[in-house]
């Protein structure tokens, strides 16, 4: 399976490894202590008479009691990891069944059941049950990895709606969320969706790999991501992109750039700014179009920088603004990558653990206050202290994780330029890693998946209606003048 080329080929070995290791008899094994089985099986068969008798109505009533992520502690992450396939057998059925009966009660015809008490219905049961989010962590020049993932959840068709990316991962992010299905299925079907790297193949064995400077980057983001502004990018894909940029001055707060919070900047510089490594590449000014659709400098006053740095992933702030309650991360900071593996080897229980991080964190916060009193004469000295606790205090990790294999990474690769064997070594590691998830993501997204795709169905919006309508620029003061007398 570590060695598998396609996701078939790893299937298959899958399937192999769960009759051997017994894990596949544990899936039809409905009875465990650690999930509500009789709870789930009895809702489940209650769905599924309902269905039976063609009681649409007892149906609607049925699946307004409530629907759940958790249903019987059923979104336990112990549950999906004896198995390669998926998880108990009963909780699949009873995830299908749910979805089943959702898409039934969206078709059934309006004379039986209403068009708005569907309405009602779907919307309190998509703001309960709560969306999923794929957030794709910085990573250098090891964003690759987050290529490979990105690349198996499309293919298998389980891209969340919300996507953000913290810088490298803001690249991945940004190219799905200017891209629509039929472009991304050209770029995955190409040797790099990030650049090509051929021109440096030749350099591939020297002692000191080549490092890249801002203007390889500002190349590259000309590449792969297209001249538009967050709310193009809305318009035209759907897609909820995110992407996390932090100040490079004292007594600023980071900020989650979007569609709701900065429709008009360019996404381009958005990205720039948190690739912009503090201390490798200059501080980013960014860019937005004016209400003639003229570019110009957003809070020109304000300089940004590598979004890893305070917010590598923005949890709090996607639940607020999506209602996003499950968590979906791409892993590849060295750092995280670091601080978990150390923690396999810290032989603890989980709440003994969980009061660690916690206490450690309120170390690092106690450490900050101290740094920003008694080091204010010194501000560089206060602000590398600043953005140590910064990264040190941060949560790495989400409810599915999808992580590389490897532990240690060579310096000279996080900046350095990759040859395209490289690239595609990592690309070939995000696949597996995700395959991995797969099973997982399937049921825990399928029920938001199926709710997001019927209220989108049945709901007439048009995604401009939420912004100002530019009006065109005059082209001469006569011109305005004669407009306003011709209406007068």
């Amino acid at each position: 399976m570590a060695t598998a080329e396609d996701f078939e080929t790893w299937r298959a070995l899958a399937e192999q490894h769960d009759l051997r290791s017994g894990a596949e008899k544990w899936r039809q094994t409905e009875r465990a202590e650690n999930y509500d089985w009789a709870n789930i099986k009895q809702r489940t068969q209650i769905l599924q008479d309902l269905r039976a008798r063609d009681d649409d109505v007892g149906l609607l009533f049925a699946l307004n009691e409530g629907i759940h992520g958790n249903m019987g502690g059923m979104g336990k992450s112990e549950l999906y990891e004896r198995a390669k396939l998926g998880t108990k057998k009963l909780i699949e059925d009873y995830v299908n069944t749910i979805s089943d009966s959702l898409r039934h009660i969206s078709s059934v015809p309006e004379d039986q059941i209403s068009f708005e008490e569907k309405m009602d219905f779907f919307d309190r049961a998509s703001h309960c049950f709560g969306r999923a989010a794929l957030m794709l962590s910085g990573a250098g020049s090891l964003g690759h990895f987050h290529t490979g993932v990105v690349k198996t959840l499309f293919q298998q068709k389980l891209l969340p709606g919300v996507i953000s990316g913290s810088s490298a991962g803001s690249v991945v992010a940004a190219v799905l969320g200017c891209h629509s299905d039929n472009e991304l299925d050209e770029l995955f079907a190409g040797d790099n969706l990030l650049g090509n790297p051929q021109q440096f193949d030749e350099t591939a064995w020297t002692m000191t790999r080549r490092q890249m400077d801002i203007n390889d980057v500002m190349a590259m983001l000309e590449i792969t991501i297209p001249d538009m502004t967050f709310q193009e990018a809305f318009e035209k894909t759907g897609r909820c992109l995110n992407v996390t940029i932090a100040p490079a001055e004292q007594h600023q707060t980071s900020r989650l750039m979007n569609a709701i919070t900065s429709p008009n900047v360019f996404i381009r510089t958005a990205v720039l700014a948190s690739c912009a490594v503090p201390g490798v590449f200059p501080p980013v000014m960014l860019m937005a179009k004016n209400v003639y659709g003229e570019p110009q400098p957003y809070l020109p006053n304000r300089r940004w920088v590598d979004g890893a740095v305070t917010d590598d992933l923005p949890a709090k702030r996607l639940a607020r603004l999506y209602g996003v309650n499950h968590y979906i991360v791409s892993q590849a900071n060295p750092l995280a990558l670091a601080m978990m593996s150390a923690d396999k080897y810290i032989y603890l229980p989980k709440g003994a653990k969980s009061v660690w991080r916690h206490a450690g964190r309120e170390m690092l916060r106690s450490g900050e206050e101290f740094t920003r009193r008694y080091l204010r004469p010194w501000p560089e000295v206060s602000r590398a202290m600043n953005m140590f606790y910064s990264v040190a205090a941060q949560d790495y990790t989400g409810d599915i994780n999808i992580v590389p294999s490897f532990n240690f990474v060579n310096p000279q690769k996080l900046l350095g330029h990759l040859t395209s064997q490289e690239i595609s070594e990592l690309v070939l590691e995000g696949e597996r890693a995700a395959w991995n998830r797969l099973a997982q993501i399937r049921t825990c997204t399928s029920i938001g998946h199926t709710l997001d795709m019927i209220l989108d169905h049945h709901a007439e919006h048009d995604v401009r209606k939420f912004y100002k309508t530019r009006r065109p620029k005059p082209k001469r003061m006569d011109d305005s003048l004669d407009a306003r007398s011709s209406v007068t």
